[in-house]
């Protein structure tokens, strides 16, 4: 859902998320449309709350207050649910984003899906299967700090300091399962198809998490794949394509040749006439 006319809410639990990480969430989901309904919940009287107090009104964030009754326990996501459903019956929006590693909002977003309504979660690597799987695509905020790290650090003149980091090794079962769906006719696949079909199997599937910026970048590190350039009318829509090994090629022309039947002689008309 890549579409920047569709209106996202987003709504973020400010228990269970990071006051420091709320810009770079904002551009993470202006990805998927335009931001229209910003709310943050919490316990508004409690210390844990004044980092967010700078961040909320400099990105026009609208504060919910719910107190927490009983000791130890908060009621942010009773709040959070109940808005969430608010909206969707209301046709407010095209799309939803959960900001939480919660496990209790599994069932809103799975009743959001329901309705064939947009929905991506953002929460850190903790963050329960269950609730991401629900969501269409899941962000980790571990993700998101590495892109604001390799935005702010300068490049490197003779060291690359991307070695000093761990990456995720790529799962080439699931591209490979993710290229097979794309596919049509032996003719490649868009890459933002591929990274549509990959988010349909693996909601949480991030190029950033292997270490590269983008989905291309990534393709074209593995020696299986290429990425070709398909230019037109000013755009650029890279194809991605299994590279052909020449000797396969070869194995199936022979296989093709000798599995044909050769066509029966014919007798010559001097033969036909004796017989």
């Amino acid at each position: 859902m890549e579409n920047s006319g569709n209106r996202i809410a987003v709504l973020v639990d400010g228990d269970n998320a990071q006051a420091k990480l709320l810009k770079p969430i904002l551009e993470e989901v202006s990805k998927y449309g335009k931001v229209t309904v910003r709310r943050i919940y919490g316990d508004w009287t409690t210390n844990s709350m004044n980092s967010w107090k700078e961040v909320l009104n400099n990105l026009s964030f609208t504060p919910i207050q719910k107190f927490s009754y009983t000791s130890g326990k908060n009621s942010t996501d009773g709040a959070l649910i109940i808005d969430a459903m608010d909206i969707l019956h209301s046709k407010m929006v095209d799309g939803f984003c959960i900001v939480s590693s919660d496990s209790d909002y599994t069932g809103l977003a799975k009743r959001i899906r329901e309705e064939g309504i947009f929905v991506m979660g953002i929460g850190e690597k903790k963050t329960p299967n269950a609730f991401v799987q629900s969501c269409e695509i899941f962000t980790y905020c571990e993700n998101i700090l590495q892109d604001e790290a390799d935005n702010a650090e300068e490049k490197p003149v003779v060291k690359d300091e991307r070695t000093k980091r761990t990456y995720i090794k790529v799962n080439k079962e699931l591209i490979d399962k993710a290229y097979g769906i794309s596919e049509t006719e032996d003719s490649g696949v868009y890459v933002s198809k591929l990274g549509s079909d990959l988010r349909k199997i693996d909601p949480s599937f991030d190029p950033r998490a292997h270490g590269f910026y983008s989905l291309t970048k990534l393709i074209e590190s593995l020696p299986e794949y290429e990425v070709v350039r398909n230019e037109g009318s000013g755009l650029n829509h890279p194809v991605v394509r299994k590279k052909v090994n020449k000797q396969t090629e070869v194995n199936k022309g022979e296989k093709a040749s000798t599995g044909r039947k050769r066509p029966a002689r014919k007798k010559p008309a001097g033969e036909e006439k004796k017989a």
